[in-house]
């Protein structure tokens, strides 16, 4: 049920690229491990609302009046590719497609600086950098030839996110944030089989839960982002066997996910 609801705002959407990669992200998130992180995750912000029902003395019971407060961030995220493909055949006859069959984890570590714009709204600039890779496999259509190419790519994500606060009770405030991300990789990539452009764009959609303790906030924060680009270099002078450049023909557009889990301590 839980999926068929996103696939259903998937439907909404009017951008035709937001559309494909939210339905590419829905493939991703039914990957089983990190389904059940995410479940998991849910299930421990139901938990908290929960137990935040009693009231209770109010920890740090001014500091979201603060105009403007710093932090750090750190947390896991995995990678992801959508392809379209152009169905290019070979002069051999051969046609590729491309996918990624599995997801790695990656490690994210990043800022805080959050602006105070009123009782339920936060303005935040958090640049991040993300180490992770991308698995893509190409498979002939015919012959079921396989052939395998690891992406590593770090970026560096500067993101602006509006929070809209839900209001606390006691030691807990739920949340939802949206923002848009510029996105740079510079992880160094010389003569691979795909080869992906330095610069992105990103939508981002999150929830979490501020988490009031006795000296600071601990926020987990789960967080969608969807490329809004093409990010695959079509142009592949660089390639060494002329030969290889069937692999980025085959493809028509790529554009790039991440689904990110992060803890936040400000």
């Amino acid at each position: 049920m839980f999926w068929r609801l996103l696939t259903g705002i998937a439907k909404m959407l009017s951008l035709q690229a937001i559309r494909g990669t939210f339905h590419r992200l829905m493939y991703v998130l039914k990957e089983t491990r990190l389904r059940k992180t995410i479940l998991l995750f849910l299930m421990s912000l139901m938990a908290v609302s929960g137990i935040a029902q009693k009231r209770k003395l109010e920890r740090l019971p001014y500091i979201d009046q603060r105009r403007i407060h710093f932090g750090f961030s750190v947390g896991l995220h995995t990678q992801d590719l959508g392809f379209t493909h152009t169905g290019y055949m070979t002069e051999a006859g051969e046609t590729w497609y491309a996918e990624v069959p599995s997801f790695s984890p990656g490690f994210n570590v990043g800022l805080v600086s959050d602006l105070y714009l009123c009782k339920y709204l936060n303005l935040r600039f958090c640049p991040t950098m993300y180490f992770g890779n991308k698995t893509v496999e190409f498979r002939e259509d015919h012959t079921d030839e396989r052939r395998t190419v690891d992406l590593k790519s770090n970026y560096i994500m500067i993101p602006i996110d509006i929070k809209y606060s839900a209001k606390r009770l006691n030691n807990y405030c739920p949340y939802i944030t949206a923002g848009v991300a510029g996105a740079f990789d510079i992880s160094k990539k010389k003569n691979e089989l795909l080869k992906l452009k330095t610069y992105d764009t990103y939508l981002q959609v999150g929830l979490g839960c501020d988490i009031y303790l006795p000296f600071f906030k601990l926020i987990p924060e789960l967080k969608f982002c969807f490329g809004l680009g093409d990010i695959l270099q079509h142009k592949r002078p660089d390639l060494r066997d002329p030969l290889d450049y069937k692999y980025t023909q085959a493809i028509k557009r790529a554009s790039s996910n991440m689904v990110v889990l992060t803890f936040y301590f400000e």
